[in-house]
């Protein structure tokens, strides 16, 4: 990697994630991001009840995927293919009133739309469902903070009563068949390709709502010839849709979370290893 062509801002980005694997800090953000403002329960319509949360929520749907769309058609975004469609085909999520988590590794501002480029045929009305941080929710103007606000978006909060709607929320969207997105690596580190170790919250989410989990694994090539805005080679996406992990409703809450969590980051492990061909080491020299 010539250090020299690589803007400065993404080069400290990148020492960082370097830096944060090495201590095993890898649930911690890498991007310089500003202080955001606390999400009270008046400020976010979860569910959509609002008039005019349903007509924002639809102008901003179709911007988005115009948007998005076209940077996948222009070649700027580049998807190669979804492999494992046969599990979503199985699940049937259209035609039954079962919802889902589907979880993905976090790289990239584009990995959601990404999968969803993939797997909108397979999604009840089309749609799926991101729950995101609260700073992406609060902090960005214009139009990227407007499709932040309303592309089917579930944001956190360092609330208490505002978290308690939102998992609220999302126990609700997915008994009535909803897929809902879970990042279970927390933050995003900018085209890293291990899978980080998972958080519990979005297992709890399925096992509270009865739902399986969809592991969903993007891995990256680098372009041979393209680069993107930082000088680094345009990554190659390709989505890998791994078997559901079920929960297990006779052990509890906080043990069937943990095992369908264990479960499924041995299946990111087993598929990264299988796609890139090496061990899943990482620079802590623990092996996951």
């Amino acid at each position: 990697m010539d250090e020299t062509k690589i803007s400065p801002s993404r080069l400290a980005v990148l020492k960082k994630i370097e830096e944060y694997e090495k201590k095993g800090l890898f649930d911690q953000p890498v991007e310089e991001d500003p202080p955001c403002k606390e999400l009270k329960p008046e400020d976010v319509d979860y569910l959509q009840k609002k008039f005019s949360t349903r007509i924002k929520t639809r102008i901003a749907n179709f911007v988005g995927d115009h948007y998005f769309g076209g940077l996948i058609k222009k070649g700027e975004v580049i998807v190669e293919g979804i492999r494992g469609e046969e599990y979503l085909q199985q699940l049937k999520i259209k035609e039954n009133k079962q919802g889902a988590i589907i979880t993905c590794n976090h790289f990239a501002p584009a990995d959601n739309y990404i999968l969803f480029h993939c797997i909108r045929k397979y999604l009840k009305d089309g749609l799926l469902y991101k729950i995101i941080r609260e700073g992406n929710y609060t902090n960005f103007p214009g139009l990227f903070g407007f499709l932040m606000r309303y592309c089917n978006t579930i944001p956190l909060s360092s609330n208490r009563r505002t978290m308690m709607n939102m998992l609220s929320a999302v126990n609700t969207l997915l008994k009535r068949g909803e897929t809902v997105l879970v990042y279970p690596e927390q933050n995003m580190w900018s085209n890293y390709r291990k899978p980080r170790p998972f958080k519990v919250g979005g297992f709890k989410m399925a096992y509270r709502a009865g739902v399986p989990v969809i592991p969903a694994f993007i891995t990256m090539s680098d372009d041979p010839i393209k680069t993107d805005g930082d000088g680094l080679p345009l990554q190659r996406h390709t989505v890998h849709i791994m078997p559901p992990v079920y929960p297990d409703l006779s052990l509890g809450e906080k043990v069937g979370a943990e095992k369908m969590m264990e479960e499924t980051y041995a299946l990111y492990k087993a598929k990264y290893e299988e796609v890139y061909g090496q061990l899943l080491v990482f620079s802590t020299n623990t092996e996951e």
